[in-house]
This record gives C-alpha cells, sequence and structure tokens, in this order.
C-alpha cells in the first residue's frame, strides 16, 4: 500500500488566490473570502440550501438524539437532537476531481 501525501488548501491560500487573480489589495481580497464564508454560514444556520452550480450545494440535515455512552465512566448520558452542515458535490466537481489531470490541461489551455 503506498502512502497518500496530501497538501491542505486553507483560507489563507484562497485569499491569496483571489489577491493574484483580481490583483486587488489584500485587505479587500480578505473581504471577499471573508464575505462568501459567511454568507454560507448564515444561509445554513437560516436553514436555508446553497447552490453553487457546477461545484455543489450546501445544507443541513437533522441528526437524531439518541443514548450515548460517557467512554470514562461508562455511564448513558443523552445526545440531544442537532443540525449537521452537509456538502453534496455537483457531477461536474465529481468529473473535475476523478479527471484531475484533464481538467488541468483544459484549463491550461482556456488561459492561454
Amino acid at each position: 500500500m503506498t502512502k497518500q501525501t496530501t497538501s491542505t488548501l486553507t483560507k489563507a491560500d484562497l485569499i491569496e488566490e483571489v489577491l493574484n487573480v483580481t490583483e486587488l489589495p489584500r485587505k479587500e481580497s480578505e473581504t471577499i473570502v471573508e464575505t462568501i464564508f459567511e454568507s454560507i454560514i448564515a444561509a445554513l444556520q437560516k436553514g436555508e440550501k446553497i447552490e453553487i452550480r457546477g461545484f455543489g450545494s450546501f445544507r443541513t440535515r437533522e441528526r437524531r438524539g439518541r443514548m450515548g455512552r460517557n467512554p470514562k465512566t461508562g455511564e448513558k448520558v443523552e445526545v440531544p437532537a442537532k443540525k449537521i452542515p452537509y456538502f453534496k458535490p455537483s457531477k461536474e466537481l465529481k468529473d473535475f476531481v476523478n479527471n484531475a489531470t484533464a481538467h488541468t490541461a483544459a484549463g491550461d489551455s482556456q488561459n492561454s
């Protein structure tokens, strides 16, 4: 079995990408990225669905309450119902991920 190394794209990386593509000042690039995240969070808090064509959709799912167990004491504990965020990728995103080299080459040829 081969060990797969992956890197992580952070919010700072996204801000840097906006900065490079738009050539806006760093503060404005930060505001753009923060506004997108804040808008998604606010919509999810209101129970709204967010749909981004070609990327995917965000929504919340209801998780039922249940009886759990305290791992230290073994005591039964009631775990309350809660909402959890859920992301469903679009078919296009799945295709891009599975054909990453083809997508990168296509993106490069469009930018030339």
